[in-house]
């Protein structure tokens, strides 16, 4: 039987109730010895001390940033775990050089994200949010005949073949829709098989009732819906975003809404949140939400069991399931 690991937690104090409630702790504690203290700064003595003994570093949101210093300090550490999604913001390439296992949570995070973007494709393909906002000003109107409303038949494109797109795609199949996909990584045989037809995003933005943006913010990706693309948008077509704000010339879809040509639902902006009396919160074919779309609350669960799971993996030597490659860190969000 493999020794007992350690694991030393690295998130906000806040953040590690919400991943590891009482039961969950549990579970883990019978797998490893976890220490008490929640680890907010790698440089303060006590947790110097126990980082020289950790296994395991389970990390969340808040986590402090393992660099080459952490590690040197981590003679024993064979595993990142990290219970969130994107690892980007505080592994560094070091780990890896060490050969150091890094893993996330990002399949039970992207879980949400995709129910929570099928839900807005849903209420934008119905024109809900500038009925409901017509409804709010007493000007409601029976639009049963109107051929722009409605999600049957409708051509939705997805900028993006990511983990959450690919989910999204699986949940969009049917009802009629063509399903567009642009994602330079991609072949045609690949589209296939997830049954979209892949385009280049001039023909996604130029065909598409709704496009959806599931595509990570790396410096290629800067800005790239822009002015050009908003521009062959048809008249009526929707722009959802709940990957990254920044990818989106928020100027430019300012002016493109202002105009009512076209709609937008926004879960990420640039910047964010958006200052108060900013135009895009009130136009009313415009639906803002201030970063829902990932675990929150009662799903954060979700990304607390994925990484005791892990943790459980590699006391018994098993295969771990959410593994993060080096090679990743380039196009990951």
């Amino acid at each position: 039987m493999p020794d007992r690991l350690t694991v030393l937690l690295a998130m906000r104090p806040a953040v590690a109730g919400l991943v590891l409630p009482p039961d969950l702790l549990g579970r883990l504690r019978k797998t490893a010895d976890v220490h008490g203290n929640i680890a907010t700064d790698f440089h303060v003595p006590d947790v110097r001390d126990v980082l020289g003994r950790a296994d395991v570093l389970l990390t969340g949101w808040g986590s402090p940033r393992i660099d080459a210093a952490v590690l040197d300090r981590a003679p024993r550490l064979r595993a990142i775990v990290h219970a969130a999604g994107s690892v980007k913001g505080h592994v560094g390439a070091e780990a890896w050089a060490r050969g150091i296992s890094v893993t996330s949570a990002a399949d039970a995070n992207a879980e949400p994200v995709a129910q929570y973007t099928v839900g807005l494709i849903t209420l934008a393909a119905k024109r809900a949010f500038g009925h409901a906002a017509a409804y709010r000003r007493g000007e409601a109107e029976d639009s049963t005949d109107d051929p722009g409303m409605g999600g049957y038949g409708r051509t939705v494109g997805i900028v993006g073949a990511s983990r959450i797109g690919r989910l999204v795609l699986r949940r969009l199949v049917g009802f009629g829709r063509r399903l567009l996909l642009s994602d330079p990584t991609l072949d045609a045989s690949e589209a296939t098989a997830l049954g979209v037809e892949l385009v280049d995003q001039d023909k996604l933005f130029r065909e598409s009732d709704i496009v959806s943006l599931h595509a990570p913010l790396l410096p290629s990706t800067q800005g790239m819906v822009d002015e050009r693309l908003l521009s062959l948008l048809r008249d009526g077509a929707v722009v959802v975003n709940t990957a990254r704000g920044a990818l989106i010339d928020t100027e430019a879809l300012t002016r493109h809404c202002m105009s009512g040509r076209i709609g937008a639902v926004l879960d990420v902006t640039a910047p964010e949140p958006l200052p108060a009396g900013h135009p895009l919160l009130s136009l009313p074919q415009v639906f803002v939400t201030p970063h829902l779309a990932g675990a929150m609350g009662s799903e954060i669960r979700l990304l607390g069991e994925s990484a005791v799971s892990e943790v459980e993996r590699l006391a018994n030597e098993r295969q771990l399931t959410g593994l993060v490659r080096k090679d990743d860190l380039y196009r990951i969000a």
